[in-house]
């Protein structure tokens, strides 16, 4: 297979969250005419996930998985001496390129792996859950998200918070027969901001975004109503904070917590550079599939953003180190 070209293709193929099938047919199609057994995940009406191995192989030990959505907006691939571009070059389209070819490899050498390749990361990982529903009895996953080809010890979890405050419509040359829910909510956001938040000595400290604000009639209507949309990338278990954001808002807001996802902390393979993913994946997900393991090509600095790259050399390297992680697995497990 030609590593580069069926990057390009896959990333020419529209396929933000939602809108999969197409690049999932492609790559089907992909994966058959290497001889793989592709099975369609079912997720929701035409979107499904893929399932690709070895025929007559038995239930491998080893999955190589990522995701085939992008964020939008669509950018079509282009392609300089030392880089590819284009919206999912390196989250993930380059990964799943790099991932196939790192099968391929392996299986000149008599070992086989699982392909699992997953909608929805992008919004809220559907594919993932779904997936994780129905396990295939894989002892290790190995996902891919571009960690510039270092093994992750850690991804930061995810706490999803709304902040709502509620007031009283009134005229505001006469401000006093209403009640601001915009002040409101500027006294609890200052009150959340001045919240010590957790450190965590290998995974650093938990941060907060205040992502969206939302409130207000008219700039003449003393607002009832206003929202604060902030999200904390977590470095540890989240009931403390959730109580703390709770005690310090109180009387000025409620707290509404919309999304959860843990900090988790990963297998590494001795030899190979390590990171902190401060963004989270699939992984927590996917607990059915085995030990999980994060590396792959490309920096997430670059993702989602108009200018998104990857470097060519990267996703050859990727390519060994992702059969290089599962020979040395595989070979663990033996002894």
């Amino acid at each position: 297979m030609d590593l580069f070209a069926l990057t390009r293709k896959l990333i020419d193929i529209e396929s933000i969250t939602g809108n999969e099938t197409a690049v999932a047919e492609t790559l089907s199609e992909e994966l058959r005419q290497l001889g793989y057994v592709v099975e369609h995940i079912a997720v929701e009406r035409h979107r499904f996930n893929i399932w690709a191995t070895r025929p007559g192989e038995p239930k491998p030990a080893v999955v190589f998985s990522t995701h085939m959505d992008v964020v939008p907006p669509f950018i079509a691939s282009s392609e300089t001496e030392d880089r590819i571009y284009g919206r999912g070059s390196c989250d993930a389209k380059g990964i799943i390129a790099a991932q196939i070819g790192a099968a391929e490899q392996l299986k000149h050498r008599g070992i086989h792996v699982g392909l699992l390749f997953l909608v929805g990361e992008e919004r809220d990982s559907q594919g993932a859950q779904v997936a994780n529903q129905q396990p295939r009895g894989a002892k290790f996953l190995i996902n891919g998200e571009p960690t510039e080809n270092k093994l992750a010890l850690a991804s930061k979890g995810t706490l999803r918070v709304e902040l709502v405050a509620e007031g009283k419509m009134a005229h505001s040359a006469y401000p006093e027969l209403g009640e601001s829910a915009i002040e409101k909510l500027l006294d609890a956001l200052q009150r959340v901001r001045a919240l010590k938040l957790p450190t965590h000595p290998t995974a650093g400290p938990c941060t907060m975004n205040i992502g969206l604000i939302e409130g207000g009639r008219a700039p003449n209507v003393i607002p009832d109503h206003a929202v604060a949309h902030l999200l904390f990338r977590l470095v540890g278990p989240a009931e403390r904070l959730r109580q703390q954001i709770t005690d310090a808002v109180a009387s000025k807001a409620r707290a509404e917590f919309r999304l959860e996802i843990p900090y988790m902390e990963m297998a590494t393979v001795p030899g190979i550079e390590t990171m902190i993913a401060a963004f989270t994946t699939d992984i927590p997900a996917l607990t059915n599939w085995g030990r999980p393991l994060l590396i792959g090509p490309g920096s997430i600095h670059v993702a989602h953003t108009e200018g998104e790259y990857i470097d060519k050399k990267q996703l050859l390297d990727a390519v060994e180190l992702y059969a290089r992680i599962a020979t040395e697995l595989l070979r663990d497990e033996k002894v």
